[in-house]
């Protein structure tokens, strides 16, 4: 199992700016959910930025310490334009 705040530390490894929210789903541990905001996702498509997060989880995600993660990504102006929204 991994924690949360190591899920959290891992991305910020690969992604030093961003923000980053990661919520168990299920209480087992192992279905997390992620929100990542960072800037470095400017001008990538949605499929490159979560290669570069699944990238960051990459050894979590071989040992199934991670089995599922959700992830939502946002460049800072998208965030900041969701945020609106909701």
């Amino acid at each position: 199992m991994i924690s949360l705040e190591q899920v959290e530390a891992n991305i910020k490894a690969k992604l030093p700016d961003a923000e980053v929210k990661v919520q168990d789903l299920t209480g087992g541990g192992d279905h997390l959910e992620a929100v990542v905001v960072s800037s470095e996702f400017e001008g990538k498509s949605r499929v490159k930025q979560h290669q570069m997060v699944y990238g960051a989880l990459q050894e979590a995600m071989a040992s199934e310490a991670i089995h599922a993660l959700a992830l939502k990504t946002y460049t800072p102006e998208a965030w900041e334009k969701a945020s609106q929204t909701v």
